[in-house]
């Protein structure tokens, strides 16, 4: 009876240390990533960065339904409104530390437009931004157009790009949740380095 006892409390401490290894794993990671999210927003403070922001939040599904015009937003995948406000958090995050956005571009999509108008207020369409999970006929333009804008610096602030998951993913090997967004730093001629990325929680939302 003693040994089992003693193999039973054993296995108790045990439990009790992995869960508080855990924690501390947990808490250290948080506290890492809170660093390194102020560390991106003071960059972004300082203009010149190129911000990819994948549209907000939208219901399940992926891609669009069958026969979607993209001049008709009723027959796109749309924002929800859990997406609406994680579009005006993103806005809001930005203005609160003041960060300089010279211009707004984005994906013809309606998820995207909404996005951005939301966010910032103004946006310009550029196709070079729009879906390629149906049609990749234009991925190759599309790839070179966005790394030629990407890759020189923005006057005035910083340039803004909303897009595609799927997008993001093939520029930068990113993947970015719905609302998260990936900060390049344009090195030129076409070139730029992933500088980091902020997950939706850092602007007080998840998708």
């Amino acid at each position: 009876m003693r040994w089992g006892g003693l193999g039973s409390a054993a296995r108790s401490a045990g439990r009790l240390w992995s869960a508080l290894t855990w924690s501390a794993l947990i808490a250290a990671s948080s506290v890492s990533t809170a660093h390194a999210d102020e560390a991106l927003w003071a960059l972004l403070g300082t203009g010149g960065q190129v911000v990819m922001i994948r549209h907000a939040a939208t219901d399940p599904g992926a891609g669009d339904p069958p026969g979607f015009r993209l001049e008709e937003c009723a027959t796109q995948r749309n924002l929800n409104e859990a997406g609406r406000e994680q579009a005006r958090r993103i806005g809001a995050a930005f203005r609160a530390r003041s960060i300089p956005v010279s211009r707004v571009l984005s994906s013809r999509w309606c998820r995207c437009m909404e996005t951005g108008r939301l966010a910032f207020g103004a946006v310009e369409p550029w196709s070079a931004l729009d879906s390629q999970f149906h049609d990749k006929s234009r991925a190759d333009e599309q790839a070179r157009a966005v790394r030629q804008q990407a890759g020189e610096p923005p006057l005035g602030g910083t340039l803004v790009m909303i897009t595609h998951g799927t997008n993001i993913a093939a520029w930068t090997g990113v993947h970015p949740a719905q609302g998260g967004l990936v900060v390049l730093t344009p090195e030129g001629r076409g070139r730029f380095r992933i500088a980091g990325r902020l997950a939706p929680s850092a602007f007080g939302t998840d998708p």
